[in-house]
């Protein structure tokens, strides 16, 4: 077989596809969308800015936010405070006072004469008027005594009407000169003499018939008989005040309080002031009192001045030497500031208050305090009408801090405008 009648391998037979060049191999098919190489380059480019202005947009937020959380913690920072104006009401003060009820009159009673007790007629609690008997004193001594006197005085009267017989019979010899003028003048004399023991002796009879009287032992007026410390057949001792008395009878229709009032309120205090006096027996009752006398000084020791006043007993339920609370009202002084107590600051610099200034600052302030009226005191001195006190500062605030007063818009307003400056300048 000749060559050219050899067939050719399969794979050299190329159909009409295959024998395309390569330019027409990479042509689009009829009907797909054409890109072109400006348009891929505008999408990258695109899709680069968006994921540029996410990324600053997310950092501008965490910044924004960071600062706001700075702000925030800064203005926390800065202590709230509340304010009070100082007050100028004259409101009415009370000032409470523990005091000590006693009889308005009371008499301790003691022997005046030596013996033993005879008995005794009227106890504890017994009403008495003036001159009922409460005891008698059985006296043999001074009785004795008493006789020896008046038998003493007898017979200095029997010599007195002697002399004076004597006297008036020289007087009649003395005209017949059988007397001289020398006796009858000392017939004058012995008459003066024995004259005058009579009265002596009469004076010593009438002192032991006085130590007689006081034998019997009365009431002096009318009363109670608070004390009774003696008792039949007991020995008495005569002007034994050391010992206890044997009586004591008080007068209680009325009876005397004692109080002692600190020395910046005695000006308020004025005779005829009115009281509130109660007394633990009698819960939620109160007795009215008035202010009868002051003992115009001061003690030394207590820096108060004791009052008296007095209060009505006519029904006998209050008891001498009882403890009693007195609530006198005294006036407001007007020309003085009311603060809260709870303003004062006492430290090295003495008792001061903090004020508001301007700007939120803290200004601290000297003052002097007139009165304690409990939860409010009065300043004498030391503040103005007008200033902003701080109540119940802070601990360790001083002079300059920055605070914030609560409820004040201004202030809120002023704080947010600082924080937007501290933004700014930190930006």
């Amino acid at each position: 077989m000749s060559p050219e009648h050899v067939n050719p391998p399969e794979h050299a037979v190329s159909s009409p596809e295959q024998s395309a060049s390569p330019a027409q191999s990479i042509l689009p098919e009829p009907g797909a969308p054409v890109v072109s190489r400006r348009a891929r380059r505008l999408t990258t480019a695109s899709g680069a800015v968006l994921a540029t202005l996410v990324v600053v947009t997310g950092i501008a937020t965490r910044e924004t936010g960071n600062a706001r959380l700075r702000d925030w913690t800064e203005d926390q920072a800065i202590p709230t405070v509340a304010v009070a104006q100082p007050s100028t009401e004259a409101s009415m003060a009370t000032l409470d006072l523990p005091g000590r009820l006693e009889a308005y009159s009371q008499a301790p009673l003691y022997a005046r004469v030596s013996g033993y007790l005879k008995g005794w007629y009227a106890d504890i609690g017994a009403s008495v008027k003036a001159g009922d008997l409460l005891a008698e004193i059985e006296a043999p001594d001074l009785d004795q005594q008493l006789l020896q006197a008046q038998a003493d005085l007898a017979g200095a009267q029997a010599n007195v009407v002697l002399a004076d017989a004597l006297l008036k019979r020289r007087q009649t010899l003395v005209a017949s000169n059988i007397v001289s003028h020398e006796e009858v003048d000392q017939r004058v004399a012995d008459l003066a003499t024995k004259q005058g023991t009579v009265k002596a002796d009469q004076a010593n009879v009438d002192r032991l018939q006085v130590l007689a009287g006081y034998k019997r032992i009365v009431a002096p007026f009318d009363g109670i008989v608070t004390a009774r410390s003696t008792d039949v057949g007991a020995l008495i001792n005569a002007g034994g005040t050391a010992a206890a008395p044997l009586f004591v009878v008080s007068d209680v229709h009325k009876l005397r309080v004692y109080v002692n009032v600190p020395q910046n309120y005695v000006p308020q205090v004025k005779l005829g002031t009115k009281a509130r006096m109660t007394v633990p027996e009698y819960p939620g009752r109160a007795f009215v009192a008035t202010v009868e006398a002051s003992a115009q000084a001061v003690d030394v020791a207590s820096g108060t001045t004791r009052m008296q006043l007095a209060v009505d007993n006519a029904k006998g339920e209050l008891m001498p030497g009882a403890f009693a609370n007195v609530h006198l009202d005294l006036p407001g002084n007007g020309g003085s500031l009311q603060i809260p107590a709870s303003a004062l600051m006492f430290d090295q610099g003495g008792l001061r208050v903090a004020t508001v200034g301007s700007g939120g600052r803290v200004e601290l302030k000297t003052v002097t305090v007139g009165r304690d009226l409990g939860k409010m005191v009065e300043i004498s001195a030391g503040l103005a009408t007008g200033d902003r006190v701080i109540d119940s500062p802070p601990d360790g605030i001083a002079a300059g801090d920055q605070v914030r007063v609560a409820g004040d818009d201004v202030g809120l307003g002023r704080s947010t405008a600082s924080a937007a400056t501290r933004r700014q300048g930190r930006s």
